[in-house]
């Protein structure tokens, strides 16, 4: 992909599934965290099957404040349709999602996620599955892609923006397998003379075999 972690994820103007008028990415997700996801192609199995999914979980994103927007190389006239459908699979009463049409591909090109192995019925190359993750500040905090035969897992991005959103106020990370409300790692740079102003509950430190103290966990749930 085009942008690195910590890049400026840049501002576009595109049309966007149910909304009259120009689309204003930055406009759009204001001072909130955003995800920007593209599918390969409309009325396509896997793509419904994770749309349908993003809409189950629209709000849990929404508590997170974080605003999702939907990316592909349809028209307009096409997500709309096809919304339909994704409604009536994931049994939703509505649809919240924007759905960025780039049917020219040139956003698609300047991001490069372009999968050049996947072509559409005109033989034009389509989107791979790229996951953009967002602050507020606009930087990519961190990116996903996978190839059009693979679906996403919604929950595991859902898992990975609560991460980032716990980290980049704590002193932490996430191990491996991390769920809300689990113990975290202390950063290694974190002085355990600095734990009492940093962390209100005991910081637990594993004891390993090279006598090294970098293992260390703690609950920083309220």
């Amino acid at each position: 992909m085009a942008y690195h972690l910590g890049d400026t994820f840049p501002n576009f103007t595109s049309t966007a599934s149910n909304l009259d008028g120009v689309f204003d990415f930055y406009k759009y997700v204001e001072n909130s965290w955003s995800i920007l996801f593209s599918h390969p192609n409309d009325f396509t199995p896997v793509c419904t099957t994770e749309m349908a999914e993003f809409g189950k979980l629209y709000d849990q994103f929404l508590s997170l404040n974080c605003k999702l927007i939907g990316f592909s190389c349809n028209s307009k006239e096409s997500h709309e349709k096809w919304i339909d459908d994704i409604k009536y699979y994931g049994n939703l009463d509505e649809w919240k999602i924007p759905i960025i049409c780039d049917e020219s591909r040139e956003l698609a090109h300047k991001l490069k996620i372009m999968d050049e192995k996947e072509k559409d019925i005109k033989g034009l190359p389509l989107t791979c599955r790229c996951v953009f993750f967002i602050s507020p500040d606009k930087k990519v905090k961190a990116s996903i892609l996978y190839p059009a035969t693979t679906g996403r897992n919604i929950q595991e991005i859902l898992r990975v923006l609560k991460s980032l959103q716990l980290t980049s106020n704590c002193e932490v990370a996430t191990p491996a397998n991390w769920n809300n409300g689990d113990e975290c790692c202390v950063l290694p740079t974190v002085k355990e003379s600095d734990f009492p102003k940093l962390f209100t509950k005991e910081v637990k430190k594993i004891s390993l075999p090279s006598k090294k103290d970098y293992l260390r966990f703690v609950n920083i749930n309220k």
